[in-house]
């Protein structure tokens, strides 16, 4: 007679982390257990399902071909109960409820902030918290269910769109622009030419980060390396550094000020560089009662964000690859038609 064939889910769990971090320390350290707890998980998982999962490489361990086909299946079984979850609060009718997001700092004051307006309005009850994180810590945290939804930035080591364990929604289009300082020549111009700053000492991001991947990427197709003199991840401190003349940058529209003093902004054609924002849950939750309307929302306001207008008229015999252009982002007004239901609000004679 055959052992009844059993799986403690949150031993899976243990397994995925396992694969996601490479170490059963690492493993541990993102599940807030001890190296041990980790390693006692994994032998009664192997033991349950009657395969080796492990095997020793030195001082490490590394997945068995077993292990990788329970992982699969485990990325189904996963999804499947987050649906269940999801149906099962959808019996209510997701007033009430508690949800955390997850964010970078500009997403949250330029989406996550207007959307939950909008929620408080038609949706008092529910609770959102926000935490102000970068990937890939949103995405451990999300996997570990501390994090129920996620905004990010698409970047070379994001999950691809076909991964299981996600659902995701593109929000936002967000281009980068130049900034230069009043005082420099170039600020009288009302259009400057990428590669013109090639010479220019230049403020950017931590290396590897979203932002500056689009950068290098955008000056070296303009056929420049751009010298980094000043490396910064807060936007205010790269506006001071420009405002100062320390050099120049491209930032985010999502973090311009509304009015900007002692800095002139430079905004590049349609097809300049931009970051890409969007949201991501755990596969199955996005039906969730009080998820989905969360995603409704922030796709609502995110889509009210428009691209600059076009760009000036090139002065005649001067042609550019990539131009950088004067103009302003524009954003709609808000409307209720064509909006989702869940964020219409109510008539005044109901």
């Amino acid at each position: 007679m055959k052992q009844p064939f059993t799986i403690d889910l949150g031993y899976l769990h243990a397994l995925r982390a396992l694969r996601e971090h490479g170490t059963i320390t690492a493993a541990a350290a993102a599940l807030h257990l001890t190296p041990s707890a980790v390693s006692q998980q994994l032998h009664v998982l192997s033991r349950s399902v009657g395969v080796p999962l492990l095997v020793r490489h030195g001082r490490l361990v590394r997945l068995t071909p077993q292990a990788l086909v329970l992982l699969e299946h485990a990325e189904i079984l996963h999804a499947q109960l987050e649906r269940t979850r999801a149906d099962l609060a959808g019996q209510a009718d997701g007033q009430v409820g508690r949800l955390m997001i997850g964010a970078f700092a500009t997403a949250i004051s330029g989406v996550v902030a207007p959307a939950l307006a909008e929620l408080s309005a038609v949706r008092p009850r529910l609770e959102v918290m926000v935490q102000e994180m970068q990937a890939p810590e949103c995405f451990t945290r999300l996997d570990s269910g501390e994090l129920d939804l996620a905004i990010t930035v698409e970047w070379r080591d994001a999950p691809h769109r076909g991964d299981p364990r996600y659902a995701r929604r593109d929000l936002l289009r967000d281009p980068l622009d130049v900034a230069l300082p009043a005082t420099h020549p170039l600020a009288r111009r009302s259009m400057v030419r990428l590669d013109d700053l090639a010479a220019q000492p230049w403020i950017a991001g931590a290396p590897g980060s979203p932002c500056a991947e689009v950068a290098l990427a955008a000056c070296a197709t303009a056929g420049f390396n751009p010298r980094v003199r000043h490396v910064t991840e807060d936007w205010n401190a790269v506006i001071a550094l420009v405002r100062a003349g320390a050099g120049v940058a491209l930032i985010p529209r999502l973090a311009l000020p509304t009015r900007p003093e002692g800095i002139v902004i430079r905004t590049l054609g349609q097809n300049g560089p931009a970051r890409r924002i969007f949201a991501a849950v755990r596969a199955g939750s996005e039906r969730s009662a009080l998820i989905a309307p969360t995603l409704a929302a922030l796709a609502d306001i995110a889509g009210r964000k428009r691209p600059a207008g076009p760009a000036p008229p090139t002065p005649k015999g001067r042609r550019s690859r990539q131009l950088v252009t004067a103009s302003a982002a524009a954003l709609l007004p808000a409307r209720d038609e064509g909006r989702p239901a869940c964020l219409r609000r109510p008539s005044a004679h109901h």
